[in-house]
């Protein structure tokens, strides 16, 4: 076999990490991968670490043990956080994303790899200490934004349905009201999809009143799983006192005036504090 020279080994290494947030790989891996020595695969991993935290783009973690183990973190850099939400503010301030009814046209974010991977990147270092065992969205535009951040964060990610299909299995369902619309309406869950007794991280697009939110709660209380936490792209100012509190949004939808033909959107309070 052709000695591998360090910097290809490094090349190598990172690529492989950072394709691979949160998921942890042993020496032994790597060392076979590159016939090499353990010691020369820790002193490669010091050099990629001290790199990525030089240029603020993630860490890696290290596992001690017989084994040992290295993962990549991918951390969100507040300067560059705050640029890219304040931006974002402006791209969906632009009038002509007005709707009939008041609503704000997504689409072209919501549906973009790279305005995704960078929404989901921002949530997942949010709440990347609560340490979730899995994600909980509901069809279908929240759908995107919580595949992206469970991607960071190294878990799966759990659909709530609608209208449930006879390919899910046996199902879970509640009855909600959705704030919004003050209608009655239905979600379900396969019983195969959620472990009892695990960590879920709600993750939406849209928050106004809370209702869809407040309804996955509910359903996730009939697999006795605790809710590690709760996060939108966007909530709006009004109704101030929403069906949830504990939440966390990138950006708030000051408001939405169709006559006047006139939206405005500011990052959350907490991306401006920090």
């Amino acid at each position: 076999m052709l000695k591998i020279r360090r910097n290809e080994r490094i090349a190598a290494m990172t690529r492989i990490l950072c394709s691979h947030p949160n998921q942890s790989y042993t020496l032994q891996h790597f060392s076979d991968l590159f016939n090499s020595g353990k010691s020369t695969v820790c002193e490669d991993i010091a050099i990629i670490r001290d790199s990525l935290l030089a240029f603020k783009l993630g860490d890696l973690e290290t596992t001690a043990g017989a084994g040992g183990g290295v993962r990549f973190v991918p951390l969100a850099d507040m300067d560059r956080t705050r640029k890219y939400i304040r931006e974002l503010c402006l791209t969906l301030s632009d009038s002509n994303r007005i709707l009939p009814g008041g609503y704000l046209y997504m689409n072209d974010i919501l549906h973009s790899p790279q305005q995704i991977h960078r929404i989901g990147e921002i949530l997942a270092a949010r709440f990347l200490d609560l340490k979730p065992d899995f994600i909980l969205t509901v069809e279908t535009k929240g759908t995107p934004v919580a595949i992206m951040t469970a991607f960071e964060l190294g878990c799966p990610v759990v659909v709530a349905s609608r209208n449930g299909l006879l390919t899910e299995g046996p199902l879970v369902s509640i009855n909600y009201v959705s704030a919004s619309s003050q209608r009655i309406q239905t979600m379900s869950l396969s019983k195969r999809s959620v472990r009892e007794g695990s960590r879920a991280l709600i993750i939406d697009d849209f928050m106004k009143g809370g209702g869809t939110v407040k309804g996955m709660i509910q359903l996730l209380k009939e697999f006795n799983v605790e809710i590690a936490g709760t996060g939108v792209v966007i909530a709006t100012r009004q109704p101030r006192e929403k069906m949830v509190s504990d939440y966390t949004a990138l950006m708030v939808l000051e408001e939405v005036n169709e006559e006047e033909n006139r939206v405005k959107l500011s990052p959350a309070d907490w991306i401006c504090s920090v």
